[in-house]
């Protein structure tokens, strides 16, 4: 039995049939010439070998009696594959569109809680001979750095898989009674207000730091650029069930040549492409607002080594500065903002909690959650950020299920109610697959997106010279009209 931190719950406390809180990846896999075997089939068994490799595969809920505290982790011993592990067969023709819309549908579906808070589906019927992989679990299971080392269960560095390690113990089903669940969420409690005793005076000498008298060139002044409220956009509103999913992959090396020709990181990079994206779309939805937008940008807080199958991230503010016309200025002022989050992140790192005292949450959010949908307040209240920008550092070398190369990785993401764009993004064998994850309340056709995206892409490099030739590089981006230049 394992207690969840204050942040896991909290996603499981936030969500509602219109906003699920889990995230997820989908990869494309290429079948060698004269493939017999049954993918679906070969990935259920190699799954069924590994269960007891990674605890969000094994483990579930036991929720607390009348949800008076967070529920616990237990282990599930009956794990039933057929229903964990699915196929779903694209109709003729098995366009990339259909497929992106299938992972849409999938993407809208609540997990189960009564079993492990996962799911995977294998997806065939595409047209280009490839299968797709979609793989999903509860944001209160992992986070996206969890994610990649699920990852080192889920798939093979080559060809032929090493063997499986075996488990040291056989995993039982834990049954915890009710005095042993109300025993667990007092203990946890009483050792959590323990802790923001004893941390007390670190978070007030933080914060007195980081709202200060500014430096002359200092973080705490730079930092002032990313604490305003974002504009109102078509990006902002309450949105429904439904779900939008769009995929690009961009060369990794001509974005480490724009990151090292502008003195930015990779991030800096990320950021921009998403800026000028994001002014090619509102100049054809709605248009460019003077203001600029705002970003939620996730930072993980795991030390190396960490392996844990927890949440361990902050989300700090990120001015995107949509307002500049110029990709390169707009990339130096977005480098310099990012510049002061990131050092306002690692002040602050050893004080931000990841968990908390439960007893009682889980009414509040969910009940909060379920106002703040039904009452559409978001489509009144002033929006704190305009889009959520995550980049997740990923495997380097090719991936392999059941014997096959993955081609794609890409993942997918949270949406809310005023926050209708998730952008997240994962490095991949020599790509950037930037995964775009959309409530079609608010973007009715993710492809856009990522059509301004690649467009923004080659605008930069235009404008910086000399780097590798290969431009954008996606399976499935659809042709439509293009949008009109930004002003």
């Amino acid at each position: 039995m394992k207690s969840l931190t204050g942040v896991d719950a909290a996603f499981l406390h936030l969500e509602t049939p219109e906003t699920p809180m889990h995230v997820g990846s989908v990869s494309l896999f290429d079948l060698p010439p004269r493939y017999r075997r049954d993918f679906h089939a070969e990935v259920r068994r190699a799954l069924a070998r590994r269960l007891h490799l990674a605890p969000v595969l094994h483990r579930k809920l036991a929720p607390m009696p009348l949800q008076f505290a967070n529920p616990v982790w237990v282990d599930d011993d009956a794990i039933d594959l057929a229903h964990h592990v699915q196929r779903v067969t694209l109709p003729p023709p098995g366009t990339m569109t259909q497929f992106d819309d299938c992972i849409g549908r999938l993407h809208a579906e609540l997990l189960d809680r009564s079993r492990p808070l996962w799911r995977l589906h294998v997806i065939d019927g595409l047209e280009s001979g490839q299968v797709g992989y979609y793989f999903k679990a509860h944001h209160a299971a992992l986070d996206g750095q969890a994610g990649i080392v699920l990852a080192r269960t889920l798939f093979d560095l080559s060809p032929r898989p090493p063997p499986v390690p075996r488990a040291k113990d056989a995993m039982a089903a834990e049954h915890p009674g009710l005095v042993e669940l109300g025993a667990a969420a007092l203990r946890h409690d009483a050792g959590q207000y323990v802790k923001l005793v004893r941390h007390l005076p670190d978070v007030v000498r933080t914060l007195a730091g980081l709202l200060g008298p500014a430096k002359a060139g200092g973080a705490p002044g730079r930092l002032r650029q990313n604490f305003a409220f974002g504009p109102p956009t078509p990006l902002n509103v309450p949105i429904t069930a439904e779900r939008g999913f769009a995929g690009l992959s961009l060369p990794l090396d001509a974005l480490k040549a724009l990151a090292t020709a502008h003195d930015a990181k990779l991030n800096d990079i990320v950021l921009a492409l998403c800026s000028g994206a994001l002014r090619r779309y509102l100049a054809h939805h709605g248009g460019i607002p003077k203001k600029p937008l705002t970003a939620a940008m996730p930072i993980s807080l795991r030390e190396a080594g960490n392996t844990e199958f927890t949440t361990q991230a902050t989300m700090p503010l990120v001015n995107l500065h949509t307002h500049i016309a110029d990709p390169v200025r707009r990339l130096c002022a977005i480098r310099d903002a990012a510049d002061a989050v990131k050092a306002m992140v690692q002040q602050s790192k050893g004080v931000v909690p990841m968990d908390f005292p439960s007893i009682g949450v889980p009414w509040v959010l969910h009940g909060l959650a379920e106002l703040y949908g039904r009452s559409h307040v978001a489509g009144v209240m002033p929006v704190l950020a305009n889009v959520v920008i995550s980049n997740i550092p990923g495997p380097r070398v090719p991936l392999y299920a059941a014997g096959t190369r993955m081609s794609a990785y890409w993942p997918v993401s949270i949406v809310e109610h005023g926050l209708g764009l998730n952008i997240t993004v994962i490095s991949y064998a020599g790509a950037m697959g930037f995964g775009l994850t959309t409530a079609r309340a608010a973007v009715p056709d993710a492809h856009r997106l990522t059509q301004a995206l690649a467009e923004a892409f080659e605008e930069l490099r235009s404008k910086t010279g000399r780097l590798p030739a290969r431009a954008a590089s996606r399976q499935h981006a659809r042709p439509s009209t293009p949008p009109r230049k930004p002003r």
